[in-house]
Protein backbone atom coordinates (compact mmCIF):
# COMPACT_ATOMS: atom_id res chain seq x y z
CA UNK A 1 0.00 0.00 0.00
CA UNK A 2 1.46 3.51 -1.07
CA UNK A 3 0.48 6.60 0.46
CA UNK A 4 -2.19 7.25 -1.86
CA UNK A 5 -4.37 3.83 -0.97
CA UNK A 6 -2.91 1.98 -3.96
CA UNK A 7 -2.26 -1.73 -3.33
CA UNK A 8 1.15 -3.18 -3.24
CA UNK A 9 3.10 -4.36 -6.22
CA UNK A 10 1.12 -7.41 -7.54
CA UNK A 11 -2.10 -6.60 -6.11
CA UNK A 12 -3.57 -6.90 -2.55
CA UNK A 13 -2.08 -7.80 0.58
CA UNK A 14 -4.82 -10.99 0.83
CA UNK A 15 -5.55 -13.69 -1.71
CA UNK A 16 -7.82 -12.80 -4.50
CA UNK A 17 -8.66 -15.04 -6.74
CA UNK A 18 -9.22 -13.95 -10.37
CA UNK A 19 -11.46 -16.91 -11.54
CA UNK A 20 -11.17 -18.39 -14.80
CA UNK A 21 -9.53 -17.11 -17.78
CA UNK A 22 -11.59 -16.37 -20.38
CA UNK A 23 -14.91 -15.50 -17.33
CA UNK A 24 -15.63 -11.98 -18.93
CA UNK A 25 -19.33 -11.39 -20.38
CA UNK A 26 -19.38 -12.83 -23.97
CA UNK A 27 -21.98 -12.40 -27.13
CA UNK A 28 -24.41 -14.79 -24.98
CA UNK A 29 -23.99 -13.66 -21.53
CA UNK A 30 -27.79 -12.63 -20.22
CA UNK A 31 -27.54 -8.47 -20.18
CA UNK A 32 -25.60 -6.89 -17.11
CA UNK A 33 -24.58 -10.70 -15.32
CA UNK A 34 -20.59 -9.35 -16.67
CA UNK A 35 -21.13 -6.43 -14.57
CA UNK A 36 -22.36 -7.73 -11.54
CA UNK A 37 -19.57 -10.34 -11.70
CA UNK A 38 -17.21 -7.63 -11.45
CA UNK A 39 -18.69 -5.79 -9.15
CA UNK A 40 -19.12 -8.88 -6.94
CA UNK A 41 -15.16 -9.65 -7.60
CA UNK A 42 -14.47 -6.29 -6.51
CA UNK A 43 -16.33 -6.12 -3.63
CA UNK A 44 -14.97 -9.59 -2.49
CA UNK A 45 -11.29 -8.12 -3.57
CA UNK A 46 -11.87 -5.16 -1.33
CA UNK A 47 -13.21 -7.18 2.16
CA UNK A 48 -10.15 -9.39 1.84
CA UNK A 49 -7.57 -6.48 1.14
CA UNK A 50 -9.12 -4.65 4.49
CA UNK A 51 -8.88 -8.29 6.05
CA UNK A 52 -5.36 -8.50 5.05
CA UNK A 53 -4.76 -4.75 6.35
CA UNK A 54 -5.91 -5.62 9.58
CA UNK A 55 -3.94 -8.36 9.97
CA UNK A 56 -0.23 -6.17 9.62
CA UNK A 57 -0.38 -4.94 13.41
CA UNK A 58 -0.85 -8.35 15.22
CA UNK A 59 1.73 -9.98 12.71
CA UNK A 60 3.85 -7.51 13.68
CA UNK A 61 3.55 -7.74 17.49
CA UNK A 62 3.73 -11.75 17.09
CA UNK A 63 7.48 -11.25 14.68
CA UNK A 64 8.61 -8.57 17.48
CA UNK A 65 8.04 -10.53 20.54
CA UNK A 66 9.36 -13.83 19.24
CA UNK A 67 6.22 -15.59 18.92
CA UNK A 68 5.98 -15.91 14.97
CA UNK A 69 9.22 -17.47 14.58
CA UNK A 70 8.23 -18.63 10.79
CA UNK A 71 5.32 -18.48 8.29
CA UNK A 72 3.45 -21.50 9.38
CA UNK A 73 3.15 -20.17 12.87
CA UNK A 74 2.02 -17.09 12.04
CA UNK A 75 -0.42 -18.68 9.64
CA UNK A 76 -1.92 -20.18 12.79
CA UNK A 77 -1.72 -17.12 15.47
CA UNK A 78 -3.68 -15.22 12.64
CA UNK A 79 -5.96 -17.90 11.93
CA UNK A 80 -5.65 -16.78 8.21
CA UNK A 81 -4.74 -18.95 5.09
CA UNK A 82 -1.32 -19.29 3.82
CA UNK A 83 -1.30 -17.16 0.99
CA UNK A 84 -2.58 -13.91 3.40
CA UNK A 85 0.24 -14.85 5.96
CA UNK A 86 2.47 -14.31 3.12
CA UNK A 87 1.14 -11.56 2.01
CA UNK A 88 1.13 -10.10 5.51
CA UNK A 89 4.93 -11.41 5.63
CA UNK A 90 5.80 -9.46 2.43
CA UNK A 91 4.15 -6.22 2.91
CA UNK A 92 5.74 -5.47 6.46
CA UNK A 93 9.49 -6.86 4.58
CA UNK A 94 8.66 -3.93 2.25
CA UNK A 95 8.18 -1.62 5.56
CA UNK A 96 11.89 -2.02 6.21
CA UNK A 97 10.23 -3.97 9.42
CA UNK A 98 10.90 -7.58 9.03
CA UNK A 99 12.60 -10.16 7.05
CA UNK A 100 11.36 -13.34 5.61
CA UNK A 101 13.87 -16.35 4.93
CA UNK A 102 13.15 -18.60 2.43
CA UNK A 103 16.25 -20.84 2.89
CA UNK A 104 15.29 -24.54 4.57
CA UNK A 105 16.31 -25.23 7.89
CA UNK A 106 13.26 -23.48 10.05
CA UNK A 107 10.84 -25.45 11.83
CA UNK A 108 7.69 -25.10 9.79
CA UNK A 109 5.41 -26.14 12.36
CA UNK A 110 3.57 -28.31 10.14
CA UNK A 111 4.65 -31.13 7.63
CA UNK A 112 5.91 -31.12 4.31
CA UNK A 113 8.60 -28.12 2.95
CA UNK A 114 9.90 -26.04 5.80
CA UNK A 115 8.34 -22.96 6.21
CA UNK A 116 9.75 -19.44 5.78
CA UNK A 117 11.37 -18.18 8.71
CA UNK A 118 10.83 -14.81 9.88
CA UNK A 119 12.84 -11.87 12.09
CA UNK A 120 12.90 -8.59 12.56
CA UNK A 121 15.12 -6.40 10.26
CA UNK A 122 17.96 -5.49 12.04
CA UNK A 123 18.51 -2.52 9.69
CA UNK A 124 14.92 -1.43 10.21
CA UNK A 125 14.18 1.31 12.08
CA UNK A 126 14.76 3.06 15.62
CA UNK A 127 12.88 4.26 18.76
CA UNK A 128 15.12 6.26 20.81
CA UNK A 129 14.94 5.47 24.27
CA UNK A 130 15.81 7.31 26.92
CA UNK A 131 16.02 7.03 30.90
CA UNK A 132 16.95 9.52 33.56
CA UNK A 133 17.87 8.51 36.99
CA UNK A 134 19.13 10.10 40.27
CA UNK A 135 23.29 9.85 38.91
CA UNK A 136 22.23 11.39 35.31
CA UNK A 137 20.59 9.55 32.02
CA UNK A 138 21.19 7.14 29.25
CA UNK A 139 19.52 6.93 25.53
CA UNK A 140 19.63 4.49 23.00
CA UNK A 141 18.43 3.67 20.02
CA UNK A 142 16.13 0.58 20.38
CA UNK A 143 14.66 -1.52 17.17
CA UNK A 144 12.47 -4.11 16.98
CA UNK A 145 12.79 -6.92 19.02
CA UNK A 146 13.49 -4.95 21.62
CA UNK A 147 17.22 -4.86 20.24
CA UNK A 148 19.47 -2.07 21.64
CA UNK A 149 21.00 -0.77 18.72
CA UNK A 150 23.36 2.29 20.12
CA UNK A 151 23.51 3.40 23.45
CA UNK A 152 25.14 6.50 25.10
CA UNK A 153 25.70 7.24 28.89
CA UNK A 154 25.54 10.44 30.63
CA UNK A 155 26.36 11.05 34.22
CA UNK A 156 25.68 14.71 35.24
CA UNK A 157 24.05 16.16 38.38
CA UNK A 158 20.47 16.08 37.70
CA UNK A 159 18.94 19.31 38.52
CA UNK A 160 15.87 20.76 39.80
CA UNK A 161 14.78 21.92 36.74
CA UNK A 162 13.97 18.65 34.22
CA UNK A 163 14.46 21.06 31.22
CA UNK A 164 18.26 20.60 32.19
CA UNK A 165 18.66 16.82 31.39
CA UNK A 166 16.51 16.34 29.11
CA UNK A 167 17.59 18.98 26.97
CA UNK A 168 21.35 16.52 27.32
CA UNK A 169 18.65 13.19 27.10
CA UNK A 170 17.86 14.63 23.47
CA UNK A 171 21.14 15.75 22.41
CA UNK A 172 22.65 12.75 23.11
CA UNK A 173 20.35 10.91 21.30
CA UNK A 174 19.90 13.12 18.22
CA UNK A 175 23.64 12.28 17.82
CA UNK A 176 23.62 8.58 18.04
CA UNK A 177 20.96 8.98 15.28
CA UNK A 178 22.92 10.68 13.28
CA UNK A 179 25.83 8.87 13.91
CA UNK A 180 23.80 5.86 12.51
CA UNK A 181 21.32 7.31 10.07
CA UNK A 182 18.23 5.50 11.37
CA UNK A 183 14.85 5.94 10.60
CA UNK A 184 13.37 7.00 14.27
CA UNK A 185 9.66 6.26 14.64
CA UNK A 186 9.36 8.09 17.65
CA UNK A 187 10.99 8.36 21.31
CA UNK A 188 9.88 7.45 25.10
CA UNK A 189 11.17 8.73 28.01
CA UNK A 190 11.56 6.48 31.29
CA UNK A 191 11.62 8.19 34.77
CA UNK A 192 11.74 7.18 38.60
CA UNK A 193 8.99 8.74 39.50
CA UNK A 194 4.93 8.04 39.39
CA UNK A 195 3.58 9.26 35.73
CA UNK A 196 -0.15 10.77 36.24
CA UNK A 197 -2.02 9.90 33.70
CA UNK A 198 -3.52 11.68 31.28
CA UNK A 199 -1.17 14.55 31.58
CA UNK A 200 2.15 12.81 32.18
CA UNK A 201 3.61 14.88 34.99
CA UNK A 202 6.18 13.58 37.37
CA UNK A 203 4.16 13.06 40.35
CA UNK A 204 6.65 12.22 43.22
CA UNK A 205 9.91 11.97 41.56
CA UNK A 206 11.59 11.74 45.62
CA UNK A 207 14.82 10.78 44.09
CA UNK A 208 15.31 13.67 42.03
CA UNK A 209 15.14 17.31 42.76
CA UNK A 210 12.54 18.08 40.55
CA UNK A 211 9.09 19.69 41.75
CA UNK A 212 6.24 17.64 42.45
CA UNK A 213 4.20 17.59 39.17
CA UNK A 214 7.03 18.04 36.96
CA UNK A 215 5.55 18.21 33.40
CA UNK A 216 8.10 15.85 31.82
CA UNK A 217 5.93 14.53 29.03
CA UNK A 218 5.50 17.80 27.87
CA UNK A 219 9.25 19.32 28.37
CA UNK A 220 10.58 15.60 26.66
CA UNK A 221 7.93 16.40 23.60
CA UNK A 222 9.64 19.72 23.23
CA UNK A 223 13.10 19.27 23.44
CA UNK A 224 12.24 15.74 20.69
CA UNK A 225 10.33 17.74 18.07
CA UNK A 226 12.91 21.01 18.19
CA UNK A 227 15.33 18.50 17.86
CA UNK A 228 13.64 16.82 14.33
CA UNK A 229 12.89 13.72 15.73
CA UNK A 230 9.79 12.19 14.33
CA UNK A 231 7.25 10.53 15.67
CA UNK A 232 5.49 10.58 19.19
CA UNK A 233 7.06 11.55 22.42
CA UNK A 234 6.06 9.52 25.44
CA UNK A 235 6.82 9.23 29.43
CA UNK A 236 6.27 6.89 31.90
CA UNK A 237 7.81 5.41 35.24
CA UNK A 238 10.86 3.24 34.93
CA UNK A 239 9.75 0.28 36.29
CA UNK A 240 6.86 -0.01 34.64
CA UNK A 241 8.61 0.22 31.71
CA UNK A 242 10.70 -2.48 32.79
CA UNK A 243 8.10 -4.77 33.44
CA UNK A 244 6.53 -4.40 30.00
CA UNK A 245 10.02 -4.86 28.36
CA UNK A 246 10.54 -8.12 30.42
CA UNK A 247 6.93 -9.45 29.69
CA UNK A 248 7.54 -8.53 25.94
CA UNK A 249 10.99 -10.02 25.79
CA UNK A 250 12.37 -11.22 28.86
CA UNK A 251 11.71 -12.97 32.42
CA UNK A 252 7.74 -12.17 31.93
CA UNK A 253 7.05 -13.73 28.74
CA UNK A 254 3.94 -15.86 28.45
CA UNK A 255 3.23 -15.07 32.22
CA UNK A 256 -0.72 -13.48 32.28
CA UNK A 257 -0.17 -11.98 35.81
CA UNK A 258 3.44 -11.01 36.28
CA UNK A 259 4.31 -9.08 39.17
CA UNK A 260 8.15 -6.87 38.96
CA UNK A 261 9.84 -5.23 42.05
CA UNK A 262 12.86 -3.59 41.16
CA UNK A 263 15.91 -1.01 42.53
CA UNK A 264 17.02 1.19 41.02
CA UNK A 265 19.84 4.02 41.45
CA UNK A 266 17.68 4.50 44.49
CA UNK A 267 14.69 3.34 45.73
CA UNK A 268 12.12 0.23 44.79
CA UNK A 269 9.79 0.30 42.01
CA UNK A 270 6.90 -1.98 41.25
CA UNK A 271 4.43 -2.93 38.46
CA UNK A 272 2.26 -5.62 37.65
CA UNK A 273 1.03 -6.61 34.53
CA UNK A 274 -2.40 -8.04 34.60
CA UNK A 275 -4.45 -10.72 31.51
CA UNK A 276 -1.13 -10.03 29.68
CA UNK A 277 -1.11 -5.98 29.96
CA UNK A 278 -0.10 -3.61 32.20
CA UNK A 279 -1.80 -2.27 34.86
CA UNK A 280 -1.08 1.37 35.74
CA UNK A 281 -4.58 2.20 37.66
CA UNK A 282 -6.86 4.94 37.05
CA UNK A 283 -4.36 7.83 37.23
CA UNK A 284 -0.90 5.98 35.94
CA UNK A 285 -0.50 5.52 39.74
CA UNK A 286 -0.53 1.75 40.70
CA UNK A 287 2.13 0.06 42.46
CA UNK A 288 4.19 1.85 44.65
CA UNK A 289 5.39 -1.01 46.41
CA UNK A 290 8.46 1.19 47.80
CA UNK A 291 5.93 2.56 50.43
CA UNK A 292 5.10 -0.75 51.71
CA UNK A 293 6.44 -0.81 55.92
CA UNK A 294 8.42 -4.04 56.33
CA UNK A 295 9.82 -2.45 59.49
CA UNK A 296 7.93 -0.56 61.37
CA UNK A 297 11.18 0.51 63.41
CA UNK A 298 13.00 1.07 60.27
CA UNK A 299 14.47 4.33 58.88
CA UNK A 300 12.58 7.22 58.22
CA UNK A 301 11.43 7.47 54.42
CA UNK A 302 11.00 10.18 51.82
CA UNK A 303 7.29 9.54 51.70
CA UNK A 304 6.48 10.23 55.54
CA UNK A 305 6.54 7.06 56.51
CA UNK A 306 9.39 4.90 58.54
CA UNK A 307 10.45 1.34 57.28
CA UNK A 308 9.43 1.95 53.84
CA UNK A 309 11.00 -0.91 51.32
CA UNK A 310 12.22 2.05 49.37
CA UNK A 311 15.15 2.85 52.37
CA UNK A 312 15.30 -0.54 53.78
CA UNK A 313 15.96 -2.97 50.68
CA UNK A 314 17.55 -0.22 48.18
CA UNK A 315 21.33 0.12 47.13
CA UNK A 316 21.90 2.57 49.69
CA UNK A 317 20.28 0.69 52.52
CA UNK A 318 22.85 -2.46 51.63
CA UNK A 319 25.88 0.18 51.62
CA UNK A 320 24.99 1.27 55.19
CA UNK A 321 24.01 -2.37 56.42
CA UNK A 322 27.56 -3.41 55.40
CA UNK A 323 29.33 -0.21 57.35
CA UNK A 324 30.40 0.90 53.85
CA UNK A 325 30.20 4.23 52.88
CA UNK A 326 29.80 5.77 49.45
CA UNK A 327 31.85 7.08 46.94
CA UNK A 328 31.13 9.64 44.02
CA UNK A 329 33.21 7.08 41.34
CA UNK A 330 30.35 5.00 40.34
CA UNK A 331 26.14 4.75 40.77
CA UNK A 332 24.93 3.37 44.20
CA UNK A 333 23.29 0.54 42.51
CA UNK A 334 26.93 -0.65 40.69
CA UNK A 335 28.63 0.09 44.27
CA UNK A 336 26.11 -2.44 45.97
CA UNK A 337 26.23 -4.97 43.17
CA UNK A 338 30.24 -5.03 43.17
CA UNK A 339 29.84 -5.52 46.87
CA UNK A 340 27.56 -8.41 46.73
CA UNK A 341 29.37 -10.22 44.43
CA UNK A 342 33.00 -9.60 45.50
CA UNK A 343 32.44 -9.90 48.85
CA UNK A 344 29.95 -12.00 49.96
CA UNK A 345 31.81 -13.96 52.14
CA UNK A 346 32.83 -11.27 54.61
CA UNK A 347 30.31 -11.74 57.34
CA UNK A 348 29.31 -8.02 57.22
CA UNK A 349 28.11 -8.39 54.06
CA UNK A 350 26.67 -11.32 53.90
CA UNK A 351 24.27 -10.39 57.15
CA UNK A 352 23.56 -7.21 55.09
CA UNK A 353 22.31 -9.17 52.75
CA UNK A 354 20.33 -11.43 54.52
CA UNK A 355 18.79 -8.66 56.49
CA UNK A 356 17.40 -7.13 53.29
CA UNK A 357 16.61 -10.73 51.91
CA UNK A 358 14.43 -11.18 54.64
CA UNK A 359 12.58 -7.47 54.33
CA UNK A 360 12.60 -7.90 50.86
CA UNK A 361 10.70 -11.09 51.10
CA UNK A 362 8.29 -9.77 53.99
CA UNK A 363 7.22 -7.45 50.68
CA UNK A 364 6.95 -9.79 48.10
CA UNK A 365 4.81 -12.31 50.84
CA UNK A 366 2.24 -9.17 51.01
CA UNK A 367 1.73 -8.11 47.48
CA UNK A 368 1.56 -12.13 46.46
CA UNK A 369 -1.21 -12.60 49.36
CA UNK A 370 -3.33 -8.96 47.44
CA UNK A 371 -2.34 -9.72 43.99
CA UNK A 372 -1.93 -13.70 43.08
CA UNK A 373 0.61 -13.42 40.98
CA UNK A 374 1.70 -16.67 38.08
CA UNK A 375 5.48 -14.79 38.60
CA UNK A 376 7.46 -12.53 40.08
CA UNK A 377 10.58 -11.23 38.91
CA UNK A 378 13.44 -9.10 40.31
CA UNK A 379 15.33 -6.50 38.95
CA UNK A 380 18.84 -3.85 40.23
CA UNK A 381 19.90 -5.11 43.38
CA UNK A 382 16.90 -7.52 43.91
CA UNK A 383 18.10 -9.48 41.67
CA UNK A 384 21.49 -9.49 42.66
CA UNK A 385 20.16 -10.81 45.90
CA UNK A 386 17.87 -14.11 44.28
CA UNK A 387 21.31 -14.70 42.80
CA UNK A 388 22.89 -14.93 46.32
CA UNK A 389 20.65 -16.41 48.50
CA UNK A 390 17.81 -17.84 45.98
CA UNK A 391 16.85 -20.33 49.08
CA UNK A 392 16.45 -17.86 51.59
CA UNK A 393 14.40 -15.20 49.76
CA UNK A 394 11.85 -17.92 48.25
CA UNK A 395 11.49 -19.25 51.88
CA UNK A 396 10.83 -15.89 53.25
CA UNK A 397 8.02 -15.42 50.87
CA UNK A 398 6.50 -18.91 51.03
CA UNK A 399 6.45 -19.08 55.20
CA UNK A 400 5.12 -15.44 55.08
CA UNK A 401 2.35 -15.89 52.15
CA UNK A 402 -0.97 -18.01 51.73
CA UNK A 403 0.05 -18.74 47.91
CA UNK A 404 3.06 -19.81 49.24
CA UNK A 405 1.81 -22.62 51.44
CA UNK A 406 -0.11 -23.70 48.44
CA UNK A 407 2.91 -24.42 46.14
CA UNK A 408 4.54 -21.23 45.56
CA UNK A 409 4.65 -18.78 42.98
CA UNK A 410 8.06 -18.83 40.95
CA UNK A 411 10.60 -16.04 41.64
CA UNK A 412 13.01 -14.91 39.20
CA UNK A 413 16.14 -12.39 37.47
CA UNK A 414 14.79 -9.92 34.81
CA UNK A 415 17.12 -10.99 31.99
CA UNK A 416 17.02 -7.29 29.53
CA UNK A 417 20.00 -5.56 30.12
CA UNK A 418 18.62 -1.68 30.41
CA UNK A 419 15.09 -3.30 30.50
CA UNK A 420 13.57 0.34 31.53
CA UNK A 421 15.35 1.72 27.74
CA UNK A 422 13.61 -0.81 26.05
CA UNK A 423 9.77 -0.03 27.77
CA UNK A 424 10.71 3.50 26.83
CA UNK A 425 11.02 2.29 23.31
CA UNK A 426 8.27 0.22 23.59
CA UNK A 427 6.02 2.74 24.43
CA UNK A 428 7.71 4.64 21.25
CA UNK A 429 6.99 1.14 19.05
CA UNK A 430 3.23 1.13 19.94
CA UNK A 431 1.56 3.09 17.70
CA UNK A 432 3.72 1.37 14.73
CA UNK A 433 2.38 -2.08 16.30
CA UNK A 434 -1.25 -0.97 15.97
CA UNK A 435 -0.84 0.76 12.23
CA UNK A 436 2.12 -0.35 10.82
CA UNK A 437 0.90 1.25 7.38
CA UNK A 438 -0.67 4.37 8.89
CA UNK A 439 2.30 4.94 10.69
CA UNK A 440 5.14 4.39 8.63
CA UNK A 441 3.14 5.37 5.46
CA UNK A 442 4.48 4.36 2.54
CA UNK A 443 6.98 1.16 2.33
CA UNK A 444 10.73 1.64 2.12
Amino acid sequence: MNGNGVPPRGGDVSEVSAGPAGSGASAASPPGSASAASAASAASARSRLERGRGALGPALELVHTGRAPTRAVLTAELGVTRATAGAVAAELEALGLIRVDSRPGGAGGTQGRPSHRLAVDENGPVALAAQVHPDGFRAALVGLGGRIVATAPGKMTVSADPAQVLGAVVEAGAELLAETGRRCVGAGLAVPSAVAEPDGTALNPLHLAWPAGSPVRDIFAERVKAAGIDGPALTGNDVNLAALAEHRHGAGRSAQHLLCVATGHRGVGGALVLDGRLHSGSAGLALEVGHLTVNPEGRPCHCGGRGCLDVEADPLAFLTAAGRTPGPEVSLLQQARDLLRTEYASAAVRTAAEELIDRLGLGLAGLVNILNPDRIILGGLHQELLYADPERLRAVVADRSLWGRSGGVPILPCTLDHNSLVGAAELAWQPVLDDPLGTLGTAA
